[in-house]
């Protein structure tokens, strides 16, 4: 072979390596070469991840209240939610049996709602990181006392007028307090307290 031909041969084959994306002498099953733009190209790093479509609605809607907040972890922020249906539904029960004069049954449902030891406790514990809200939980309770007291004596219009103020106290804590759903460590931290085992009512 000339060294003319063996010269254009090497050129040939070069160009064809170059082309192919292959290195030049690399033995079979070598790896291909990177290319020098790709090596030096930067890694794109991964988009943090964004904030759940639902925890977003809920901020903004708590951002839109205004009222302040009651500090509860969740099980007590689910038995309070519990307790104040059951509170509904004993005003449900004492409008339904003033209806047609069962005093009997207006004052078993008024005992619930009534103020007690027990539900003093309950209050003090719920309000335990909110200044303010125990008194005002309290109040609603004392004022059904006049309920039971009513119902107790048969008078109907007392036992009517008293649940138009207990109800008016009810309206006046909702208008000012919201829950506000938090850890253990937070409601500690709130309330110099320890978390409780089983939550709590109000």
């Amino acid at each position: 072979m000339s060294v003319r031909h063996a010269s254009h041969l090497s050129t040939t084959m070069l160009v064809a390596a170059l082309f192919s994306g292959c290195q030049v002498g690399s033995p079979p099953g070598a790896p291909a070469a990177t290319s020098p733009s790709a090596a030096s190209a930067p890694t794109t790093a991964p988009s943090p991840p964004t904030s759940h479509p639902t925890l977003v609605a809920l901020g903004s809607l708590d951002a839109l209240d205004s009222r302040k907040p009651v500090p509860l972890i969740p099980m007590m922020a689910h038995h309070q939610k519990q307790n104040m249906r059951d509170h509904l539904l004993a005003v449900q029960e004492i409008v339904t049996a003033l209806a047609v004069d069962d005093f009997a049954a207006a004052e078993k449902a008024a005992v619930r709602i009534a103020s007690s030891d027990q539900m003093a406790q309950m209050c003090t514990h719920m309000g335990a990181g909110a200044p303010g809200f125990t008194d005002q939980a309290l109040a609603f309770h004392k004022t059904a006392d006049g309920v039971l007291a009513a119902a107790k004596a048969k008078d109907k219009k007392a036992a009517l007028q008293t649940l138009g103020a207990t109800l008016a106290t009810c309206t006046a804590c909702h208008d000012a307090w919201k829950q506000e759903v938090v850890d253990d460590a937070t409601w500690q931290a709130k309330t110099q307290q320890a978390p409780p085992e089983h939550g709590g009512h109000h």
